[in-house]
């Protein structure tokens, strides 16, 4: 066996993934955010109109005037609701930030889109920290450059 074989380790590292702003990505993105916007929407109508219909159900099911259970059901439901509402509301807040701040890129600009795992090997005489500092950039999906110690 051949001896540099068994001073090799393979590792993982994480691969930072940057684009490069272009109309096409622009836009693309923006689509993206605003399809999350509208389904945040349809998920607070839906909410809603569930909330209301949960409430309706106990109101019919129970006595006139409601007692102090059938109250506290109804608030607890009314809470519920709420909270969810409220997780909602500062989801789509978010997007709408992220919105605002693509429309601000300027075109060219390397912006961190997301992060992946790769592999690696590393053998004894490498420097491990250039090793696990890589970057791709892609422009429209297409890679342009790998960036670092591959």
């Amino acid at each position: 066996m051949d001896a540099s074989k068994s001073q090799q380790l393979l590792l993982k590292r994480i691969v930072n993934v940057k684009v490069i702003v272009t109309p096409l990505w622009k836009e693309e993105v923006q689509q993206q955010l605003q399809a999350q916007i509208n389904q945040t929407d349809q998920q607070l109508q839906q909410l809603d109109v569930e909330g209301q219909r949960a409430i309706t159900a106990i109101q019919k099911q129970s006595l006139q005037p409601p007692g102090p259970q059938t109250l506290q059901q109804i608030d607890n439901i009314q809470l519920q609701v709420n909270q969810k509402k409220s997780e909602l509301l500062e989801q789509k807040n978010q997007f709408l930030q992220n919105l605002q701040q693509v429309q601000y890129l300027e075109l060219d600009q390397e912006v961190n889109q997301f992060q992946m795992e790769g592999f690696f090997r590393i053998e004894p005489g490498d420097n491990l920290i250039s090793k696990t500092q890589v970057e791709i950039v892609i422009r429209d999906g297409i890679v342009e450059e790998i960036r670092g110690d591959i």
